[in-house]
């Protein structure tokens, strides 16, 4: 087998733009287990606050997770959870910054270290978690312009 040389790709002749990427994710839970999240009764703590430190922890280490990731300058992370008429919970993640490259990779990372938090911290409750639909949802900026994902 062949192997072409892996490399970085060498952005120095692009220019800065504002960019923002957001991702989402979903996290299905048995209803007793969104009812425990829901009154802050989950015995490893605050589910959303440490979720949402830990996509944000997440977003600003993406580089050193994935090898041919572009360190980035974040100048914000938003990370927002909303209960679905299922027992599911939508993490949507928004990355902005003003780079030579987009935030994509930031974006879904922290969207599923967001997830994988849920997970670790009610899997003692609840063995049938799954975590699905992991997904760009939007991208502005760039040379390639604007994507907004189909729903």
């Amino acid at each position: 087998m062949n192997l072409k040389d892996t490399h970085m790709i060498d952005i120095t002749d692009k220019k800065k733009t504002v960019r923002m990427a957001v991702a989402g994710i979903r996290v299905n839970l048995a209803e007793k287990t969104l009812t425990l999240i829901k009154n802050n009764q989950v015995p490893k703590g605050d589910v959303f606050a440490v979720s949402q430190t830990a996509a944000i922890l997440a977003a600003k280490k993406t580089p050193d997770l994935l090898p041919l990731c572009h360190p980035l300058l974040l100048t914000g992370v938003s990370v927002d959870f909303n209960f679905t008429s299922g027992n599911s919970i939508d993490i949507t993640v928004t990355i902005k910054g003003k780079g030579q490259t987009g935030f994509e990779m930031e974006a879904l990372t922290a969207a599923a270290v967001a997830a994988l938090t849920i997970y670790d911290m009610c899997k003692m409750i609840d063995r049938k978690i799954t975590i699905t639909d992991l997904r760009l949802l939007r991208k502005t900026g760039g040379k390639s312009g604007d994507y907004i994902a189909e729903r």
